[in-house]
């Protein structure tokens, strides 16, 4: 019987037993092709650095969020409701604020899903961020969904969405109606929340 020794592979382009160098336009080539991959990498983080020192998130570009305006709100009406320098300040010999003592009540609290929402091709409020934790979350919802219904209102766009969370009551069960992104249907049960 003959013994066989094992030998290793001959590396592609050279062949056996040669000591000959790889071929130098071959080696170009390879400094040309790492040089573009460099360039396109560095040109890459310096287009995410300024997106990110700019403010802008790359996955909420164009995004609606979804009850979270809420801040904006209070800040409105608490400007509006005083047309004085003294607005909020006790005048007289009460002690309550000028606004207050009108008989004005505090805005309700409006509801919110957690979710951030544009519009989608299709009619319908594509998901492209969901807060966590959140009532989306909760509810099971994921990035790449896309809901349709919110209770009982139709939604056709991100808009339809946020007007629907908008009238819904903090604390109530609603059910959505969701198409994930694999095209399946699914109805799910979630619990609006209020911001504080």
């Amino acid at each position: 019987m003959e013994q066989t020794a094992l030998r290793p592979k001959p590396m592609p382009g050279r062949e056996p037993g040669s000591g000959a160098e790889p071929d130098p336009a071959r080696r170009r080539q390879a400094w040309r092709r790492g040089r573009r991959r460099f360039t396109t990498v560095l040109l890459g983080l310096f287009a995410a650095t300024v997106l990110l020192l700019a403010g802008a998130g790359l996955g909420t570009v164009g995004a609606t969020v979804v009850g979270m305006s809420k801040l904006a709100e209070l800040r409105r009406q608490a400007g509006a409701s005083a047309p004085g320098p003294a607005a909020g300040v006790p005048t007289g010999s009460g002690s309550a604020p000028a606004h207050a003592s009108a008989g004005q009540s505090p805005a309700p609290p409006a509801a919110t899903l957690g979710v951030e929402a544009v519009d989608d091709e299709k009619p319908g409020a594509l998901v492209v961020g969901v807060h966590v934790p959140g009532p989306g979350y909760a509810a099971g919802l994921v990035r790449g969904d896309v809901l349709l219904t919110f209770g009982t209102t139709r939604v056709d766009s991100a808009a339809d969405l946020a007007h629907a969370v908008a009238r819904a009551r903090p604390g109530k069960e609603v059910t959505v109606t969701v198409r994930h992104e694999s095209g399946g249907y699914q109805q799910l049960t979630a619990v609006p929340g209020v911001v504080t």
